[in-house]
């Protein structure tokens, strides 16, 4: 994953952690080493923090393992100085199982929760942190952390799991696209009275919380739309017909050539009898020319295990498909194999963009969040 470091894994789920982590780790440091002048005191901070993201990597766990007793597969758990994220594949077209899933995350911290207070209570200590010092002892404030951290993530706005929980009850009465309208309106309300608080209070924690969750429910509202357009419509609707192709004995060099000639800027690889053994994307002839010479025939350096769909496919599982191999171009083959057209990013685009000539849908939305689920940074379906 770009920018962020594999940590390790847990159920054959990879645990990431990204570069901004660190930073986190570093300042808070300092800030303790500043404050006490101890390097002890920065020890305890730093392994207070460590635990809460370790509680924090069980929170998205249990997100995660529930989700695959639902058969929606998790990509990886990335973590962020905010929290983490699960990226769940995708979205359970039964609304009791995103109930199910956005519950359990919760779940899990105030399970942490109870068996430290249990075990404080065992321990004769007390269970709320007794504050002496910029450091407050670590059990007990942890405790309180995870009782926190299940609070936040229940409030209903997307993207905490409040907002997921909520849309899944409306989703029982209501279709999916309008219970994710009224969740992210809920969301967007709790952000602006987050923002008048934070600049009320001059407080730029509840600014930033407020952007967080503005933003957050403006995407999943996207998402929604996409989803909604997409179910029921075939990909002959939305691929191309009119793309150029080249050959496996093709050089590099025609490749380029082809490149700056026209719009195309990924190429199928076709056979004498037309069909697909294999894709030429534009990044990798880039790559592919600072190692290789221009004769260089094109099948060295194409991906001949390509992503295929057919134009009987659903759109919105073609999308999903494309999400998980992390390809913005596929080919479209009919039964014999032969390339009959090429699904495109682009091409899903132009389609949203004559839904909504047509009045049926918002274009620009959609396509910000075609491109966003394509996007190697960003969650396929971010589970908070």
């Amino acid at each position: 994953m770009k920018k962020s470091l594999k940590i390790g894994s847990a159920a054959g789920i990879g645990i990431y952690l990204h570069w901004s982590f660190l930073i986190l780790l570093i300042g808070l440091g300092g800030y303790y080493v500043w404050q006490t002048g101890s390097v002890a005191a920065a020890a305890q901070g730093i392994g207070l923090i460590l635990a809460v993201f370790g509680c924090v990597i069980l929170h998205e766990l249990g997100h995660a393992l529930t989700a695959r007793r639902f058969e929606v597969p998790t990509r990886n758990i990335t973590l962020y100085p905010i929290g983490g994220v699960a990226q769940l594949e995708r979205i359970p077209e039964e609304p009791m199982y995103e109930f199910w899933i956005a519950i359990a995350g919760p779940a899990v911290n105030i399970v942490i929760a109870a068996v430290l207070a249990v075990g404080l209570l065992i321990a004769g200590a007390p269970l709320m942190p007794t504050i002496t010092g910029p450091v407050p002892p670590i059990a007990s404030a942890l405790l309180w952390m995870n009782i926190v951290l299940a609070g936040f993530n229940l409030l209903p706005a997307f993207p905490m799991d409040g907002g997921r929980v909520l849309r899944s009850l409306l989703a029982l009465k209501k279709d999916y696209a309008e219970a994710t309208q009224i969740a992210s309106n809920v969301g967007q309300g709790m952000a602006i009275l987050f923002g008048l608080f934070g600049l009320i209070n001059f407080n730029p924690i509840l600014l930033f919380i407020a952007f967080f969750v503005y933003v957050g429910a403006q995407q999943e509202a996207q998402q929604a739309m996409f989803r909604t357009l997409t179910d029921g419509t075939p990909v002959r609707r939305a691929m191309m017909t009119r793309f150029a192709t080249l050959r496996p004995d093709a050089t590099l060099g025609d490749a380029v050539d082809e490149l700056l000639a026209g719009a195309d800027h990924d190429f199928p690889i076709v056979d004498d009898a037309g069909r697909v053994v294999g894709i030429l994307q534009r990044k990798k002839l880039i790559e592919a020319l600072n190692t290789h010479d221009r004769e260089a025939p094109v099948r060295t350096v194409m991906d001949d295990e390509c992503l295929t769909v057919t134009p009987q496919d659903m759109l919105n599982e073609a999308f999903q498909h494309m999400q998980q191999a992390d390809c913005s171009t596929v080919p479209v083959v009919d039964g014999s194999g032969e390339l009959v057209g090429l699904l495109t990013l682009e091409n899903v685009g132009e389609l949203m963009m004559v839904s909504s000539a047509e009045g049926t849908r918002d274009a620009q939305a959609l396509r910000s969040a075609a491109q966003q689920a394509l996007d190697d940074d960003a969650p396929a379906v971010p589970q908070k």
